[in-house]
């Protein structure tokens, strides 16, 4: 009960934000509501509710084996600046994009819908995926000091065995891209989440659309 009573109130406040944005996009600064501003919107309800799916020891022990290969750990009050300085970036980078930027506590989440991501039934990354790619490695090769989860979503079509193997597939595609833009393999830890986890009405094209998304939380590596 107390979990439904979250989501509700995670959309509850998205669509309090979504009706703030009918006259400035946030993301695009057009003076309307468009589709990706929705989209985002929608992300962002995602990343709030789902937030980490990995578990506080699988990212533990991932910080753990990062700090022991010589990349350092946060502390402190140094903690929020540095997400914080990260998180600005990140803004600046995804302007314009789709992609919404999520600040829970010290995590950052980046919600990717699925006219950015992939077509139905790939896992190949769309053309306009590749630039967001490349604002995302940009920014965390700059900031070393943070663990990044990458998890893969999809629609409802198909059988629940074949869209978890999607989504899976999905998650190692934009890692194998980080990767070949310089981000250290050991800060990202992939998940498939299948259909489990929709943000929007599966029985609508555009609703399997936001559905096909990816999502990337990073946290910062502390001691």
């Amino acid at each position: 009960m107390s979990s439904r009573l979250s989501l509700i109130s995670t959309m509850f406040l998205v669509a309090v934000l979504a009706t703030g944005c009918e006259t400035i996009n946030p993301y695009t600064g057009e003076t309307q509501t468009s589709k990706a501003t929705k989209g985002a919107l929608i992300g962002a309800a995602a990343g709030a509710v789902v937030g980490l799916v990995t578990g506080d020891n699988a990212v533990e022990r991932r910080q753990h084996a990062l700090i022991g290969a010589g990349i350092g750990a946060l502390a402190g009050g140094g903690i929020g600046y540095y997400m914080d300085v990260q998180e600005a970036k990140l803004r600046q980078k995804m302007a314009g994009t789709g992609v919404s930027v999520t600040r829970v506590g010290d995590n950052i989440t980046l919600n990717m819908p699925g006219n950015i991501t992939f077509e139905t039934a790939s896992a190949n990354l769309n053309g306009d995926f590749f630039r967001v790619l490349d604002g995302v490695g940009e920014v965390t090769k700059e900031f070393e000091k943070t663990l990044i989860e990458v998890a893969g979503h999809t629609d409802s079509r198909g059988s629940h065995g074949y869209n978890q193997a999607l989504s899976e597939q999905r998650a190692d595609a934009v890692a194998r891209y980080l990767e070949s833009q310089g981000v250290m393999p050991l800060r990202i830890i992939t998940v498939g989440l299948g259909e489990e986890m929709p943000v929007a009405d599966n029985s609508t094209s555009e609703g399997q659309l936001l559905n096909r998304r990816v999502e990337l939380t990073l946290v910062p590596i502390t001691g």
